[in-house]
């Protein structure tokens, strides 16, 4: 499954978490939900994910700790506060940058409407090719 696709899903789910609690609530428990989601859609997922860091060939003492990566492709970023920041796409890409995975998504759940609270990180991501009998423009 192409990282499109599944971000469809993750953004699919994260609608419906916030459909239920709405804005205000912790990051925790937006993430709880959110994982209790993806296993009612039977989405795969790592939770808390350590990712090591390696500088120059060696590996650092200290590893990334992920919120969440979905079908092994797409790092979930999630939020819960008032304004997400310049700097958090950028923590973001070097997260993405140092597991060499491609899409993240920032979820800030402290949005009236979710849609105004994701923002896609993209790492050098290239779009599938078009299906048999169908074309871009």
């Amino acid at each position: 499954m192409h990282e499109n696709e599944i971000s469809e899903k993750i953004i699919g789910a994260a609608i419906e978490v916030h459909k239920y609690f709405g804005p205000g609530l912790v990051e925790q428990v937006y993430e709880e939900a959110l994982c209790h989601e993806f296993s009612l859609r039977n989405i795969r997922f790592e939770r808390q994910k350590f990712v090591p860091i390696y500088y120059k060939g060696v590996k650092l003492g200290v590893p990334l700790r992920l919120d969440l990566i979905v079908e092994e492709k797409v790092i979930v970023d999630l939020k819960a506060k008032e304004e997400v920041i310049r700097l958090d796409g950028a923590k973001l890409l070097s997260y993405l940058r140092l597991s060499g995975l491609k899409l993240g998504l920032i979820i800030n759940f402290h949005e009236l409407v979710l849609k105004d609270g994701i923002s896609r990180v993209v790492n050098g991501l290239q779009l599938p090719p078009p299906e048999p009998g169908s074309f871009r423009l």
